[in-house]
């Protein structure tokens, strides 16, 4: 109610309001009626009209570019804009001190992008847990009778062939992670070797240590030769044997790859 009354404000003066909620304050809002975690919250509401939408259709550019950016949004007036930049960005924001004028900096990143290799029973639940997450899910299998639309509603894209066709797909839609999980020596090997000149954040396979030494095999790979490290077997141990498990712990290894939170978990090396 607070926030609509502040926001009441914003669309008739068209000035931007900058509000903070402190649940360790007696006298503030949000510690009378109980929210928050103990903290503070900062909340700046800005006005957006047809004649300036605050640099917004840029933000969504980028997105659909999948190029990361940095949102600037001036603190005090409606003033925004938006500068693509290369290189890692995290998710974060904070505001800055930019020529004597402050600004709030958001970095734009776009949703992670995850290959899954194999579209058996057991994908159903890493595609379905990754479209929770609001990530982009593209999945490729040769076998007709695997990766069917109607098993995968959801899933973005649908690939019949791990080809050339593929990789520039990978490329272009700047896949980030790969889940390699057919449960075929030969289908799992042909992917290792193609997905080699990609630049990824995570690997996982699907299996056994001594499976990943048969499949590096059949690919003409070894351990020394690989572009990107292989997390095998692929997840967390977290227990539990149904797919829905087994999704939940992948997933969560190949989320903490990448958001950058693997050296503070564990080391990788685990076919050594």
């Amino acid at each position: 109610a607070d926030i609509v009354l502040n926001s009441r404000k914003v669309m008739e003066y068209g000035n931007t309001v900058m509000l903070v909620y402190d649940s360790t304050d007696q006298d503030d809002i949000a510690f009378q009626f109980g929210l928050g975690c103990g903290g503070k919250v900062y909340i700046m509401l800005q006005l957006i009209t047809t004649d300036n939408d605050l640099g917004l259709c840029e933000v969504l550019e980028l997105l659909k570019e999948r190029q990361p950016g940095v949102y600037y949004q001036k603190i005090g007036t409606s003033q925004s804009y938006v500068k693509a930049v290369q290189g890692t960005l995290t998710h974060s924001s904070e505001i800055k001190l930019i020529e004597n004028e402050e600004w709030l900096v958001t970095n734009i990143l776009p949703e992670p992008h995850l290959l899954i290799v194999g579209g058996g029973v057991d994908a159903i639940p890493v595609v379905n847990i990754a479209k929770q997450l609001g990530w982009t899910v593209t999945l490729v299998d040769p076998r007709i009778s695997n990766a069917r639309r109607e098993k995968f509603p959801t899933a973005d894209f649908i690939l019949r062939k791990i080809d050339e066709n593929f990789i520039l797909h990978a490329k272009k839609l700047h896949i980030e992670a790969v889940i390699v999980m057919s449960h075929s020596i030969n289908i799992d090997a042909d992917a290792i070797f193609k997905i080699q000149t990609l630049d990824l954040k995570y690997v996982g396979l699907l299996g056994p240590i001594h499976r990943f030494d048969e499949v590096l095999k059949k690919a003409g790979l070894t351990k020394t030769s690989l572009t990107t490290t292989i997390s095998s077997p692929a997840g967390f141990d977290i227990g539990g044997q149904l797919p829905e498990s087994i999704a939940l712990s992948i997933l969560s290894e190949c989320h903490s790859f990448i958001y950058g939170k693997e050296k503070n978990i564990f080391s990788i090396n685990k076919s050594e």
